[in-house]
């Protein structure tokens, strides 16, 4: 089989030469509805931080804000326990001839691994979820003792989300959506006071009562369920975020500068085209064009061609 590339068409061509460039998260549910169409007008050539990978295939800023927002959550559930919040006056953990606090963790991912970290070592009963059986293990080799792991049995996880106090989601897609794992109805029957974070609500959520909600207005009840849906956990800790940040950027930029510029270091590194969503003008992304019905061109092929 022949694969043919068409040359690109003169108005391709002027689309092609440089011009701005935005480097951010990508996080499409906070973003405006037009804001795709936004920079197609000006021609931008946009780059997504959170999908670029390292020559591992890792996505480095993806794992160390991971890292944050997973810690993070297990903290931000134990202010909304308290009764200080409105919550049901428990403490994470509990303390001796108490049952310790029961602490759900939906994905056994980079989140899910510091998430148990946290809440393990507050003293909680943790069980995680994931329907990766190697990712489980993996989490129980890197906490380094034994903790409740299961697959993702909806039968398995309605039960055991009506005892538990917390629920924490973290599972990531690699599509650019998590998947809805915990229905309305399962919500409906968890504990009233229990404490939801939905740590991958900036792909979605995972929970089919999760909203976008901010910083200044974190928290909502649905059916007695604290919620708290706030995207971009990690700029609750801004410090921390930027230096963490800034030891992944500076080593990239440098590298982009001794390479000659983006255009060249994008060329020859896979990891980095990754991250690109819009070339000049141009959807390069899949999802995002299947998602906004907006037409979009293989970001590979469009290098091929010049």
């Amino acid at each position: 089989m022949i694969l043919k590339i068409a040359p690109p068409s003169l108005e391709e061509m002027e689309m092609m030469k440089p011009r701005q460039m935005l480097i951010s998260a990508l996080q499409i549910t906070v973003q405006p509805e037009n804001f795709l169409k936004t920079l197609i007008s000006k021609k931008a050539t946009a780059i997504a931080f959170d999908f670029i990978r390292d020559k591992e295939g890792v996505y480095p800023f993806v794992r160390t804000m991971s890292e944050i927002a997973g810690s993070t959550s297990v903290l931000i559930a134990a202010e909304y326990l308290s009764n200080v919040n409105k919550g049901k006056g428990l403490m994470m953990g509990g303390v001796c001839g108490i049952p310790p606090t029961e602490v759900v963790i939906l994905g056994a991912g980079t989140v899910g691994e510091y998430a148990a970290r946290a809440a393990l070592g507050l003293g909680a009963s943790v069980k995680v979820f994931d329907n990766s059986k190697y990712k489980l293990s993996r989490l129980q080799n890197d906490v380094g003792q034994r903790v409740y792991t299961s697959v993702i049995q909806p039968k398995i996880l309605a039960e055991t989300l009506k005892s538990a106090d917390v629920v924490i989601g973290a599972i990531r897609s690699s599509s650019g959506a998590s998947p809805c794992m915990v229905t309305e109805n399962m919500v409906s029957e968890m504990k009233t006071g229990s404490v939801v974070v939905d740590v991958c609500i900036d792909q979605g959520g995972c929970f089919e009562t999760s909203k976008v909600t901010s910083h200044n207005d974190p928290v909502f009840t649905k059916y007695g369920v604290i919620h708290y849906c706030v995207p971009n956990i990690a700029s609750r800790v801004a410090q921390t975020a930027s230096h963490a940040l800034s030891n992944i950027f500076a080593p990239l930029i440098l590298e982009i500068g001794e390479a000659g510029g983006f255009e060249t270091k994008m060329r020859n590194e896979f990891g980095l085209r990754n991250g690109v969503y819009l070339y000049n003008g141009i959807l390069t992304n899949k999802h995002l064009g299947e998602r906004f019905n907006i037409p979009y061109k293989d970001l590979n092929l469009l290098m091929a061609a010049f």
